[in-house]
This record gives C-alpha cells, structure tokens and sequence, in this order.
C-alpha cells in the first residue's frame, strides 16, 4: 500500500497530523500532494503540551513538517481492498512492461544504437578511415 494512495483516499475523513514540532492538528483532510502537504477543514490545533487549544476554519500544513497522520481504518481497509482487487484484474505472465529505450535502438542494433555497424566510411573512430595512432594520412 503506498502511503500518497492512502493519503488521496483518506480525503473527505477526518485525520490527525503530528508536527515534528509536537503540535497536532485535527481536521477533515481537504486535499493532499505529491509532497504530502496537507490541506484541512474544521481544525482543531493542540500546542505541544496539550494545555491551548485553537480553533480554525481551515489549515494547509507543509509536508516535511509532518511527523505523522493517523486516518481512520475505514480509510486503510478500503485501500487494502482496492489493491486487492486491482491485483486479481491484473493478467497473470507475460504482461512485462516495455523497458527502457527505443526498440530497434539498443545495444548494437543499427545505426541508432551502441556498437555495430556505422555509416559509411566511418571507422573505430568515426574519422573517416581513420584507426588507433599509427600512420595518419600520410
């Protein structure tokens, strides 16, 4: 389960966010990103000793200030299932992905790869007949 699909699916719940600064948030996650930023709604926000308290109509709480979220198990049992369920779709062997690169322009193949056969008159150096010191052009 990876934790920014548990995020986007915990939209809409209420979560706990714990700073690293030991302050908590508690609020309905409106929207999170791929840097874990956090948007909420009707927070609720605890100092660090637990002894203020402050009420806020929303929060947007930066990513690498966040040590931990806690959302609902409802929101982890529906990710679960849904993963689940996308892996008894998926076809069984013979579905590996395309790789890297070009087909046809890979190690040695052609003109568009590494190695093999070049253009003409295009020698080990790529310098009209030219070779490894020796001789040049005299």
């Amino acid at each position: 389960m990876l934790p920014l699909l548990l995020l986007k699916t915990a939209q809409g719940h209420p979560v706990l966010v714990e700073l690293k600064s030991g302050e908590t948030y508690n609020g309905h996650m409106v929207q999170c990103d791929s840097w874990m930023n956090v948007h909420l709604r009707e927070v609720i926000c605890t100092s660090k000793d637990g002894d203020r308290f402050w009420n806020m109509p929303e929060a947007y709480i930066r990513g690498n200030t966040i040590k931990y979220l806690r959302v609902p198990d409802e929101v982890i049992d529906k990710v679960r299932d849904d993963s689940y369920n996308r892996a008894e779709k998926r076809p069984m062997g013979g579905t590996r992905g395309r790789g890297r690169g070009r087909a046809g322009a890979g190690r040695g193949d052609g003109p568009g790869g590494r190695g093999g056969a070049r253009g003409p008159g295009q020698g080990p150096v790529g310098r009209g007949e030219g070779g490894f010191g020796g001789n040049r052009g005299t």
